[in-house]
């Protein structure tokens, strides 16, 4: 390991400990990490860098069940049910943070283009895209107007809506590998519509990946529709 690649280490250590004590205590970051609180609020606090050994040790002891923990305390539900996840769509640095993490948890292979659905998804999508050094592509439902050709996906829901994706055709190649991702899975519906889009694209499939799944409905559906990893961070009912 090269001197960058040592101080990229260390200052990744820092910051994934800075986020999580945005929620935390010393001594739940204590508890979580192994390693004594004073330290950690030297750390945190940039009073000294962790060394190389520590730092790896620090990024080994913050897996899957922190990240998860993590997201579901920044969730809001309301009586209905529905989920408010704007506090983790919104924080580009957490979600920065969770894509090696994510990829590792779900042995996702590298892809040519991160695709997800316009709006909520494309902050997690481009975190994944960065960490792949791959392109990034976003579905919308209406059409742009400078774009003569699109890939279009159409579903009839449940409650007899009529929900259609559009994507310009230049987005993704015939052969491409693509990495589908989104915030939030509930019925599953936007991520088949994205399957569908790259089944029209004629493009690989290498892993449908969402922050957090309401039930296991849509998770099931994605699974049925491809034979890539699917999973998610955090599974809440």
């Amino acid at each position: 390991m090269n001197r960058a690649e040592k101080a990229t280490l260390q200052l990744r250590a820092v910051a994934i400990l800075r986020m999580l004590k945005e929620t935390r205590t010393y001594d739940e970051l204590a508890d979580s990490t192994g390693f004594p609180a004073g330290d950690l609020n030297r750390y945190v606090n940039g009073h000294v860098l962790p060394g190389v050994d520590r730092a790896g040790s620090l990024l080994a002891s913050i897996g899957p069940p922190e990240i998860a923990d993590e997201l579901a305390r920044r969730i809001e539900r309301d009586d209905e049910g529905y989920v408010d996840n704007s506090g983790i769509v919104f924080d580009q640095r957490l979600l920065d943070l969770i894509a090696p993490i994510a990829a590792e948890q779900f042995a996702l292979e590298s892809p040519d283009v991160v695709l997800t659905a316009a709006t909520d998804g494309i902050t997690f999508g481009s975190a994944m895209a960065r960490y792949f050094d791959a392109n990034i592509a976003y579905a919308k439902k209406s059409k742009e107007t400078a774009v003569e050709q699109f890939i279009e996906a159409r579903s009839r829901l449940q409650s007899g809506i009529e929900l259609t994706y559009y994507l310009p055709a230049s987005a993704i190649d015939r052969d491409d590998r693509v990495l589908i991702v989104d915030d939030l899975i509930r019925s599953g519906e936007t991520q088949e519509l994205l399957l569908d889009i790259a089944e029209h694209a004629q493009a690989t499939v290498c892993g449908v990946c969402t922050l957090i799944a309401v039930g296991s409905d849509g998770i099931d559906i994605a699974s049925s529709r491809t034979s890539a990893p699917v999973g998610s961070l955090l599974t809440i009912e």
